[in-house]
């Protein structure tokens, strides 16, 4: 396991950067994959609702592309996106698409499970399966999906999701696994991994590498940045991971930190 560094003051990711995973915090990540930029979840402010991030807010830079998982306020957050580029192509689960095109996003593509999307020269996002439990944000659909971002390599993206049968080999020959392992609060609920669950699913994904993402970022505001919630499921996810799949190297990132794709 690749040891935490110490968090960033500043976040910021260099628009020149190729070939690299920058875990941005929660579940905002920058997947840099032959010569395309794909920007997930994007949660680019310091309070969404009742959360307050522990870490400086991020400018990702230039984007080819915005994957959302899901219509929790967490995960889309119209916010956030108003602080992009309306040319900015965005790939949502179907019944999500108008409530970004009210923001003047002129190219929202809704996608269904097992869409493929090519985007730029070379790379392909495939839509996966996800398996979130729970009621759907008022006036939002509830479709939940991961992604696969295809390319000279292979990433997972999963989302917000609990462990699924479909797991198993969902991803031929995956080089990266972006597996969520905790939330915002000191209790997850249904439909999410913690990081016993997580490291069940590298099991299934089989990937060469792993990152955790979703955890220590987001606290409700009556939380103390210092909870142990924030702080604790990397370790823990790392530990269960080198029982249940040691074969896997697990990186554990602080918000703004990166990997590159070797």
């Amino acid at each position: 396991m690749e040891g935490r560094a110490n968090q960033n003051e500043d976040i910021s990711v260099p628009a020149e950067a190729s070939g690299r995973i920058t875990y941005l915090g929660h579940s905002t990540t920058l997947i840099e994959l032959d010569g395309v930029r794909l920007l997930t979840d994007p949660i680019l402010r310091a309070r969404v609702a009742h959360l307050r991030r522990t870490s400086p807010a991020p400018e990702p830079g230039e984007v080819d592309a915005v994957l959302i998982s899901h219509g929790h306020h967490d995960h889309l957050d119209a916010r956030s996106l108003a602080r992009l580029p309306r040319a900015v192509p965005v790939i949502l689960p179907r019944g999500l698409g108008s409530l970004v095109r009210g923001r003047g996003f002129r190219e929202v593509m809704e996608v269904d499970v097992g869409d493929e999307t090519p985007i730029g020269d070379g790379v392909v996002v495939r839509t996966t399966p996800a398996d979130h439990a729970g009621r759907p944000a008022p006036g939002r659909a509830a479709l939940t999906v991961g992604f696969a971002v295809l390319g000279t390599r292979r990433v997972f993206f999963a989302g917000d999701t609990d462990v699924f049968p479909e797991m198993n080999g969902l991803v031929e020959r995956l080089d990266l696994a972006l597996l969520p392992i905790w939330g915002w609060g000191a209790k997850i609920g249904p439909g999410h991994m913690d990081p016993e669950r997580a490291a069940e699913a590298l099991t299934l994904l089989r990937p060469r590498t792993a990152i955790p993402i979703h955890w220590g970022t987001l606290r409700p505001l009556w939380r103390s940045s210092r909870a142990r919630f924030l702080r604790d499921p990397p370790e823990a996810f790392a530990a269960a991971a080198h029982r249940l799949a040691p074969e896997v190297a697990v990186h554990v990132l602080e918000p703004g930190e990166g990997l590159d794709l070797g």
